[in-house]
Formats: structure tokens, C-alpha cells, sequence
């Protein structure tokens, strides 16, 4: 197969204003991820981490520079185009769970797909939650289950929708060592068997060196 580039970022700059002036949070950005390639941002607390990720992902605009997303430019497509470019090429699973408390972990991986009208929603669901080891919690509700087993629930319904990209934003930050070990396992073998593209972002560098690249991030610049 082809090598095809799933994700292209071009010197991507993000700045607000502010009361002090112009704050400028990320500049000059550039990276290309080919499908299937998985890469970790790292860099400490305030380096501009989730604000590139929520860039890459469409989740917001860059102030200049540019985000081709599966060959779609993102800041040439209305707001809603957006929504539906994630909803059909992209998996997210974020530090806090963000599962629905009143449904079970079953109907919580269903979501995306319930929303589609999708009728296979409930098969694949079941082989997900199975491959992510909770083959026999699927009728638990969120507060029956552990942070690990909620987020490996999060993590099978990140795939569901078969993404071409999975944007995990410091999916492990509420984890303890062992546990968040595990739960990376878990993704990086989701993401084999599905040729799934990853950006994880990450501030520990054990975790981002299981992934096949890593930008570095140190006060809103690439330094590596």
C-alpha cells in the first residue's frame, strides 16, 4: 500500500489578543503524518500541546498557516463541513473519560454510530469492547468501572467509526503507571490492526518514545 499523507500541517501559527498585546501560542508549525503513522507532541505544561492538537483536529483555526486533514483543506470548509470531516475521519480520546454517566459502557461506544443510523453499531461494539478486554462489563455504567476500564470504554469508542486519524490528548493523565502503560498498549494495538493514523499528545517522554516520531514543543515552537 501507498504511503498517503494523512495529515498536513504548514507553518501553523496561533495568536489571541490580549489586554498585554498580541499572545502568540504556537508559531510556525510544520509536519506531515502518513496514514498509519503514529507521532507524540511533547513538551511541558503551557508549550502549546492541545492548542496544536485542537488545530490539527479542526477543533479550532489557525491565526495563519494551514491543516490538509485527509487531502481536506480545514480552514477552507465552514464550520459545520468541519463536524462532518471529524465525525467521518476522526477519533479522539481526550484525560478526562467524557463518557455518558446514565448509559452503559455498550451503549457508550455506540454513540458515534447511533448518530449515523448505523444499525451495525451494537457487533462492532461488542467485538471493540472485547478486544479492549471489558468483553464482560459492557452492561456497567461508568461508575461501576475504573478509570482505566472508563478509558479503555473511551478508547473502543474512538474506533468505531474506523478513523483515519486518532487524536489522543494526555489520555493517560489520569491514570497510575501501570494502568496508563496498559491503556497505551491497548491503543497502539487498535491503531496496528486499523491502520489508523496518531497524534497522542503527551508530557512524558516514556510515552511518547512507543511512538514512531515525536515534535517537541517548548514555549509554542518546535525545538526537535
Amino acid at each position: 500500500m501507498n504511503s498517503f499523507p494523512i495529515l498536513k500541517v504548514r507553518d501553523l501559527t496561533k495568536s489571541y489578543a490580549t489586554g498585554a498585546g498580541r499572545l502568540t501560542v504556537l508559531r510556525d508549525i510544520s509536519f506531515t503524518l502518513e496514514q498509519g503513522a503514529t507521532c507524540s507532541i511533547l513538551g511541558p505544561s503551557g508549550s502549546g500541546k492541545t492548542t496544536l492538537l485542537g488545530l490539527a483536529a479542526g477543533l479550532d483555526l489557525p491565526t495563519s498557516g494551514s491543516v490538509l486533514l485527509n487531502g481536506i483543506a480545514l480552514a477552507e470548509i465552514s464550520e459545520d463541513e468541519r463536524a462532518r470531516v471529524r465525525n467521518a475521519h476522526v477519533g479522539f480520546v481526550f484525560q478526562s473519560f467524557q463518557l455518558i454517566p446514565t448509559l452503559t459502557a455498550l451503549e457508550n461506544v455506540t454513540v458515534p454510530m447511533d448518530l449515523r443510523g448505523d444499525r451495525s453499531a451494537r457487533a462492532l461494539a461488542l467485538d471493540l469492547l472485547q478486544r479492549v478486554g471489558l468483553g464482560d462489563r459492557s452492561d456497567h455504567y461508568p461508575a461501576q468501572l475504573s478509570g482505566g476500564e472508563q478509558q479503555r470504554v473511551a478508547l473502543a469508542r474512538a474506533f468505531i467509526n474506523r478513523p483515519k486519524v486518532l487524536f489522543a490528548d494526555e489520555p493517560t493523565g489520569n491514570l497510575d503507571a501501570e494502568t496508563s502503560q496498559n491503556v497505551i498498549e491497548i491503543m497502539l494495538e487498535l491503531n496496528r490492526s486499523a491502520g489508523t493514523a496518531l497524534v497522542l499528545v503527551t508530557h512524558d517522554p516514556d510515552v511518547a518514545r512507543l511512538t514512531e516520531r515525536t515534535i517537541r514543543l517548548r514555549s509554542g515552537a518546535m525545538v526537535g
